[in-house]
Parts: C-alpha cells; structure tokens; sequence
C-alpha cells in the first residue's frame, strides 16, 4: 500500500492523503467523483449499469489511487491504474479500444496504463492534487519495478475540435520514435479542423511532456467523452533527475 502524507493550504486547510484504495466504498466514492467530473460536469455519455457511479468492465480489475482529504473524509482526486498483470487478465488495456498498439506488443510486459484521472472542482485551484497523484504513480513504478507508463491525455472538444488540432501540431518535437507509433481506431479529422488560433494547453499534457513522455500518434476521437484523446508514452527511464522531485513532493512512504 502507497501512503504519503502531506500537508496543504485550502480553504479549511486540510491534510491530503495519496494511497492506493484498500476498500469497496473508497472504490465507489472514487467512482462516484468520475461520474460527477466526466458525467454531470463534461456531459460523456457513460456506459454503466448505474448512473452516479462511472464503472466499467476494467474497473474490477485495475488498482485505483486516491487523494483523499482527510479534514473532511473527502476524495478529491483519482487515478485508476491497470497493470500488465492485470490487463492479460482482462484480455487488453482499455487504450487498445482506441488505439492499435501492435508496435508496443513487445512492450506489454512492462507496460503500466493509466487513465480515468479526476480532480473535484474546488481542489483545482492548487497543484496539490495532482501533485500527490504522481506522486502516487511514480512511486507505484518504482515500488513494483515496471519501465513504461500509457495512458490517453484527453482535451475536450466542445469548441470543435479546434485546440485539439492546434495542440497536435505542436507536439513535433514530442513525438515518440517510429517504432513505438499507435494508431487512432478513429482519427481526429486534423485535415478538416482549422487549428485555434491560440493554443490551450491542458496542465497534465504539459506536465507530462516536460517529464519526459513521448505523443505516440496522432489524437483519436472518443465521442462518448467528446475528447481528442493523445496518446502518451513515459519510459520511466527518461524521467530526470531533476524533474523526478515533482513527482516525489516529499511526506512518508510505505510500501507493502
């Protein structure tokens, strides 16, 4: 179990906590703050038997890493991961949905996929939370000795699409080598977009190519979540020293 500890400045100044959920109703409240984000805020289109808890087929198989805000008993931030373990166990990652990653199949036994990454709205002002859970994520890494990170960076696309192109069109010099592309199961039109004129860059993009992590193709359209969804590799080994201390903010570590 992943317990870092750390305190914060908010509004009731609370004490956040990463680690990884331990029971079924800290499952389900990470899922009801997913439904709340992606659902009742984003307006996607969820495939779940109940509506309230975004739950899926990969859910009873990942791992789900939480932030919870212990001065209110409050989750305000997770992420579900999904080992390689586990993905052989469900019969794929969920990217395979949406990507063909036959130039990864050598990859898989090291291959960690990420996604269903959620903040509550009142914590997003502070770097906080996500802070924690990459912090989470990378020490999940490095605990359990796994080499590559994958997961969908999404950008919304209610203005059409229009940042979602101009955002993949400055990503040339982030783009992975040939022999680890991905292919979008269905591609973003990039040639019928006209690209914004000004250039919106979601924070966690930004953060995870300044850590390091390769575009491995072009963005492809999921329209259940009307997003451009990018493909990201992060080679654990080309995460920086120095940037490395971002992931790790510092508080104590368990690992069991």
């Amino acid at each position: 179990m992943l317990n870092i500890e750390q305190h914060h400045e908010h509004r009731h100044k609370p004490t956040l906590r990463v680690h990884l959920a331990v029971s079924d109703s800290e499952v389900l409240s990470a899922q009801k703050l997913r439904w709340r984000v992606f659902a009742d805020e984003m307006g996607a289109r969820l495939n779940s038997a109940t509506p309230g808890i975004d739950r899926d087929l990969f859910d009873a198989f990942c791992k789900h890493l939480i932030v919870r805000d212990e001065a209110n008993g409050r989750i305000v931030g997770t992420y579900r991961i999904l080992t390689p373990e586990a993905a052989r166990e469900v019969g794929a990652y969920y990217t395979d949905s949406e990507f063909d990653l036959i130039r990864l199949q050598h990859l898989r036994p090291q291959l960690v996929e990420v996604g269903r990454s959620c903040i509550d709205p009142e914590y997003r002002g502070s770097a906080a939370v996500i802070a924690l859970l990459w912090s989470g994520l990378a020490n999940f890494m490095q605990t359990h000795g796994y080499e590559y990170l994958m997961g969908c960076a999404s950008i919304g696309m209610a203005d059409g699409g229009h940042n979602a192109v101009a955002i993949y069109d400055r990503m040339a010099q982030h783009l992975c080598p040939p022999e680890y592309r991905v292919f979008p199961r269905t591609p973003l039109p990039l040639d019928h977009i006209t690209p914004a004129a000004e250039v919106d860059v979601p924070p966690l993009i930004k953060g995870y190519l300044r850590a390091g992590a390769w575009v491995c193709g072009e963005p492809a359209w999921d329209p259940d979540f009307n997003t451009a969804d990018l493909p990201l590799l992060m080679p654990m080994s080309r995460i920086s020293t120095r940037y490395a201390r971002h992931f790790v903010p510092g508080g104590e570590l368990q690992a069991a």
